[in-house]
């Protein structure tokens, strides 16, 4: 979602999931009754804190209220209108990313992690830095958006997941090691100081499978993993 995806950069992410939603209605009046696929983008943050979830996981929400509400549940919502749109004669699926969909060129969280660590001096983690992403290769989720429009029953939801959580330590330390700039725990109070817009995403706990998704669709991801992936160091080629 383009129109989206620009408002959310701009910090407006009430305003980017509203957007979000109405592009789906104009799509999904387009397409009723054609039985043509139609895939959106979701994520995977804002699912059971601490758990492993899975694509049947999430689906609680009542789209007609809980469209109204804040981002977070107006993006939840917009899926649950996308995958309601099967009863419509539309091959419609969801297909949830995870925080980072990392890889070289990658711009979003790892990048801007990396920047905040040359910036502040020290690599951080939120408390001690157990709670977990899941993470998988830029060029691992395309080829699962290409199945998803060719292959995925109408209603699906997928998980475009290689690790299933990676603990936001781990990746601090890799960082400093690249950086060689200490590793150190910031406090929960001390976290939108050092992280700003991104320490509420930092500090999720939102592992997640794609084991369903593997079964339905034999995605298997093939590329470096998250840490193996920062090791290789072209996160920090450009300052």
């Amino acid at each position: 979602m383009t129109a989206g995806l620009a408002l959310a950069f701009s910090g407006d992410f009430q305003g980017a999931a509203d957007a979000d939603r109405r592009a789906v209605e104009i799509f999904g009046e387009a397409l009723a009754g054609s039985d043509r696929p139609f895939v959106i983008a979701s994520g995977l943050l804002g699912f059971t804190s601490g758990q492993v979830a899975t694509e049947r996981d999430g689906h609680e929400l009542d789209p007609g209220v809980a469209a109204m509400g804040a981002g977070p549940e107006t993006r939840l919502a917009t899926a649950e209108i996308t995958l309601a749109l099967a009863s419509r004669g539309v091959r419609s699926s969801v297909l949830r990313l995870p925080p980072t969909c990392h890889g070289d060129g990658d711009s979003g969280f790892m990048a801007t992690l990396v920047t905040i660590a040359r910036d502040k001096g020290v690599s951080g983690y939120i408390d001690d830095g157990s709670n977990r992403w899941p993470a998988a290769h830029r060029l691992d989720t395309a080829p699962l958006f290409r199945l998803a429009l060719e292959e995925a029953p109408a209603g699906s939801t997928l998980h475009a997941v290689a690790d299933q959580g990676v603990p936001i330590r781990d990746v601090a330390e890799v960082i400093g090691r690249h950086l060689e700039v200490p590793v150190v725990s910031i406090s929960p109070e001390d976290a939108g100081e050092h992280f700003t817009w991104l320490a509420h995403f930092l500090a999720a706990d939102c592992p997640a499978s794609s084991a369903l998704t593997r079964d339905l669709l034999g995605w298997e991801p093939t590329h470096p993993g998250l840490i193996d992936d920062l090791d290789q160091g072209h996160y920090f080629h450009n300052p």
